[in-house]
C-alpha cells in the first residue's frame, strides 16, 4: 500500500519534471542585460504564491515596458521608465503583473482614467484603474473585447473553462457547451444535486488532512486530488496518481511545447484521454462526467471526456486555496471557533447540508485577498473608445483584478480579514470583488468550488484546531500581498 508521503513524493516529480521541461524554453534568447533589467521588479500584485506553474493570466508574449510620451490631448497618458520598470512585472514567459504601487502611483498622477503602457516592442496595454471601468470590461460582448490568447490557462475553482472569464479566451462557438456544462455544474445552486456522494467522497478522504499534527501543501494536494478524481470520474479513479501526473505535464507544455516534444506531447494526451474515457465508461450518475454524458446536447457541442480533464486541472487550485484559508483562521481564532461551530452543527442540518454559509464567506475572503488569477487581460477586436480615446484593433487592457480587489481607497479594510463582508447583501455582485469574475464568463463551476473547499475546512475543523501558523500572519495589521503556499505549514492539535 502506498503512503501518503510516497504519493505525495510521486505528484511532486512529476510536477518538477513538467515545470523543467517548461522553463526550458525561457532561457532562449535572454540576454544578461535583460536578466538585470527585470531583476529590479518590485513587488508583485497578489497571486496564489510564487514558485507554481501557471499562476497567472497569459497573454502571449512578455511585456517589458519602456519610457513613453507624455500625456497629451487625444491620448491616453503613459507611464515613466522607472515606474514601469518598478511596478510592472514579469514572472514567466506571456505573462504580466502589475504592482500595487505602481498603479496607485499612475492613478495618482493621471486620475481614474485608463493608463496607456507601450512595451518596448511597441504593443500597448491600457491599464484599468476606475472600478466604474470594470463593468464595461465585463459586459463587452467577444466581438469587441476577446480574451487574450488561451495559452496554459488555470482555472480557479472548478470550472474556469476555455469560454471562460479567467483570462482565458472565450469563443462564440463554445457557448452551447457552456451552457451544458453550467447545467452539469449546477451552476445556479448553491448545493449541487450530487452533494451526497461528492460530500461523502470529500470526508473519507479529509482523513488524510488530520490525519499528522502538521499540514502542508504535499498533504492538501494528495487529498484533494483522490477527492476530484472521485468526484469528476468515480471512486475507481481515487489511487490514479499517474493521470494527474499526465494532465499536470500536459499543462505545463500547453502553451505550445518544443518541436522535439510536440509527438510526445500528443501521444500523453492521448493516453490521458483513453485513460479517462475507460473510467468515464463506468461511472456512475453522481459523477461529473456521468451527468455529462447523460446530459442531453443536442448540437453535440460537449465532450465529456475533454471536460473531465478540465475539471480536474482546475480542482487543481483547491489545495492553495484550502491551506490559505485556513492559515487565515489560525490567525484569527475567534473566527476560527465561530467555523468550528458551524461545521460541527452541519453534521445535524440534513438535508442543507453543503451550505456552510460563514466557512464559504472565509473562503471567499481568502480569494480576494489571495485571487488565484490576480490579471485578467483582454484584447480589442475592432477600434474602441475609452474615456473619451479611440484605440485601435489589437489593443491589451488588462484590470489589474488583485489591486481593486484590495485597493484600500475604494474598499473597506482591504489588507485584513473580513469575511462578514460576504453576508452583506450584495456583496457577490459588487463589481470591485471578482474571485470569480462577473457577466458572461462568471465561472459557472463557483458553487461546487466553494462548496468543496468548505467542507474540506469543516472536516479538518471539526476535530482539529490550527494551534499554529507557518508564515505568522498579524491579525490586526496589513495581511503580507502574497503567500507562497509552498510555504504554509500549519500545526493542528485535537479539540
Amino acid at each position: 500500500m502506498r503512503t501518503v508521503q510516497g504519493a505525495a513524493l510521486d505528484g511532486l516529480r512529476a510536477r518538477v519534471r513538467a515545470l523543467a521541461a517548461r522553463r526550458r524554453p525561457e532561457r532562449v534568447g535572454r540576454s544578461p542585460s535583460s536578466e538585470a533589467l527585470l531583476a529590479d521588479r518590485g513587488p508583485a500584485l497578489p497571486g496564489p504564491g510564487a514558485g507554481g506553474p501557471d499562476r497567472r493570466t497569459f497573454a502571449g508574449p512578455s511585456f517589458r515596458y519602456a519610457a513613453a510620451a507624455p500625456r497629451s490631448t487625444g491620448r491616453a497618458p503613459l507611464a515613466d521608465l522607472g515606474e514601469l520598470l518598478r511596478g510592472l512585472a514579469r514572472s514567466r514567459p506571456g505573462e504580466v503583473r502589475a504592482s500595487a504601487a505602481a498603479l496607485r502611483a499612475l492613478r495618482a498622477r493621471h486620475g481614474d482614467a485608463p493608463a496607456l503602457l507601450r512595451t518596448r516592442s511597441g504593443r500597448t496595454v491600457l491599464v484599468l484603474l476606475d472600478p466604474q471601468d470594470l463593468r464595461r470590461f465585463y459586459a463587452e460582448p467577444v466581438s469587441l473585447l476577446a480574451a487574450a490568447l488561451p495559452g496554459k490557462c488555470r482555472g480557479s475553482l472548478p470550472e474556469e473553462s476555455a469560454d471562460s472569464d479567467s483570462g482565458c479566451a472565450r469563443s462564440e462557438p463554445g457557448a452551447e457547451r457552456r451552457q451544458v456544462s453550467a447545467e452539469v455544474l449546477a451552476a445556479d445552486l448553491p448545493v449541487h444535486p450530487s452533494c451526497g456522494p461528492f460530500l461523502a467522497a470529500l470526508a473519507e478522504e479529509a482523513r488524510h488532512l488530520a490525519a499528522a499534527p502538521t499540514l502542508d501543501l504535499a498533504r492538501a494536494r494528495y487529498t484533494v486530488h483522490r477527492a476530484a478524481r472521485r468526484i469528476v470520474l468515480g471512486d475507481a479513479a481515487a489511487g490514479d496518481e499517474e493521470l494527474t501526473g499526465w494532465l499536470t505535464q500536459l499543462r505545463a507544455e500547453g502553451g505550445g511545447p518544443r518541436a522535439g516534444r510536440v509527438r510526445a506531447a500528443r501521444s500523453l494526451q492521448d493516453k490521458a484521454r483513453a485513460r479517462i474515457e475507460e473510467y468515464a465508461a463506468r461511472a456512475g450518475e453522481d459523477t461529473l462526467v456521468g451527468r455529462a454524458a447523460r446530459h442531453a446536447d443536442p448540437t453535440g457541442s460537449l465532450d465529456p471526456v475533454g471536460q473531465a480533464q478540465h475539471w480536474l486541472l482546475a480542482m487543481d487550485a483547491v489545495p492553495e486555496t484550502l491551506l490559505r484559508t485556513l492559515l487565515l483562521l489560525g490567525a484569527h481564532p475567534a473566527e476560527q471557533d465561530l467555523a468550528a461551530a458551524e461545521a460541527v452543527a452541519e453534521v445535524a442540518a440534513g438535508a442543507d447540508r453543503g451550505r456552510l454559509p460563514r466557512l464559504r464567506a472565509c473562503v471567499r475572503e481568502s480569494l480576494r485577498l489571495y485571487p488565484v488569477v490576480p490579471d485578467l487581460i483582454r484584447v480589442t477586436r475592432a477600434e474602441t473608445e475609452w474615456r473619451g480615446v479611440r484605440y485601435p484593433a489589437g489593443t491589451s487592457v488588462l484590470l489589474p483584478v488583485a489591486f481593486h480587489q484590495r485597493d484600500p481607497e475604494r474598499v473597506p479594510a482591504a489588507h485584513v480579514f473580513v469575511p462578514g463582508r460576504w453576508k452583506n447583501p450584495g456583496a457577490d455582485q459588487d463589481i470591485r470583488m471578482a474571485p470569480f469574475s462577473h457577466g458572461a464568463g462568471r465561472c459557472p463551476g463557483d458553487q461546487l468550488g466553494l462548496m468543496m473547499t468548505a467542507a474540506l475546512c469543516a472536516e479538518v475543523l471539526r476535530s482539529r484546531r490550527v494551534a499554529g501558523t507557518r508564515p505568522v500572519l498579524d491579525p490586526v495589521g496589513p495581511l503580507p500581498a502574497t503567500l507562497d503556499p509552498h510555504g504554509i505549514r500549519l500545526t493542528l492539535t485535537r479539540r
